[in-house]
């Protein structure tokens, strides 16, 4: 029996076309709390710019990629850093040549060190307003959370080498979100349901990126969008429609749980 469903937001909950997330999507999920099934947002974005839920309520959140989770709005239940040794050796890394935007998010607020062409198209993509730049050395002033680097695919082996307390969760060519190592959208699951008393078996995830794939595999039911990658729905126990057929109600009704 299904207690528990998760869902990602960009591509899954909200379409990369409109912003929005269709209106069966909220019916679903209303539907879902009436019956007391919880529902919980999974996501690699700062709570500070979960700016696209329509006013929808959940019972809990999962914030960049599982280094932050929430019972509620704001009931923080854990936190997961960023080495410090790791973010001297990217300012060092970057100081001597391999230069890249760079996001740091911290517990109240974030910064990028510099913009560009691929920064313009990400943040128009998914609606995100664009962090204030400053000098990267203020990343030493403060708790870095996640790392946001736009390098492509190419470079990333050898930047992250060179920061051996993280690791990298990619679902976009142009950029990667960088977490601490052993954090992921399935950890943050097994802190939310250790929380709630739900078991994982108990628990249906949805997602249509890379950093999906652990929480689609943790879940008891892993369900991946149809405008999710090969390698995403290679790792589903089903493939819904696309977030902008429906996909979210079509799977919850294929399962159930909604009528």
């Amino acid at each position: 029996m299904i207690k528990a469903v998760f869902f990602d937001i960009d591509g899954t909950l909200v379409s990369f076309q409109t912003h929005c997330i269709p209106k069966s999507a909220k019916m679903a999920i209303s539907q879902l709390r009436a019956k007391g099934v919880k529902v919980f947002i999974a996501t690699g974005r700062h709570w500070r710019v979960i700016n696209n839920l329509d006013g929808l309520e959940f019972d809990g959140y999962i914030t960049l990629n599982g280094s932050c989770c929430y019972a509620g709005k704001d009931k923080l239940i854990y936190k997961r850093l960023i080495p410090s040794d790791d973010i001297r050796h990217l300012l060092e890394l970057q100081a001597a040549g391999e230069r890249f935007p760079c996001i740091f998010v911290r517990a109240n607020d974030m910064f990028i060190n510099y913009v560009n062409e691929h920064t313009d198209i990400i943040f128009k993509m998914l609606n995100f307003p664009e962090p204030p730049q400053r000098d990267i050395r203020e990343a030493l002033k403060e708790d870095v959370s996640q790392l946001i680097g736009f390098f492509q695919m190419h470079q990333e082996r050898r930047i992250m080498t060179q920061l051996p307390g993280c690791e990298a969760t990619r679902w976009n060519p142009l950029f990667t979100d960088i977490v601490p190592k052993g954090g992921s959208k399935s950890i943050g699951m097994a802190k939310i349901l250790e929380y709630f008393g739900i078991s994982r078996d108990e628990c249906m995830a949805f997602g249509d990126g890379g950093n999906d794939i652990p929480m689609l595999e943790y879940a008891g039911v892993g369900v991946a969008m149809g405008n999710a990658k090969e390698d995403v729905q290679a790792k589903a126990d089903f493939i819904t429609k696309s977030v902008d057929d429906d996909g979210v109600a079509y799977a919850l009704r294929h399962y159930g749980l909604i009528s």
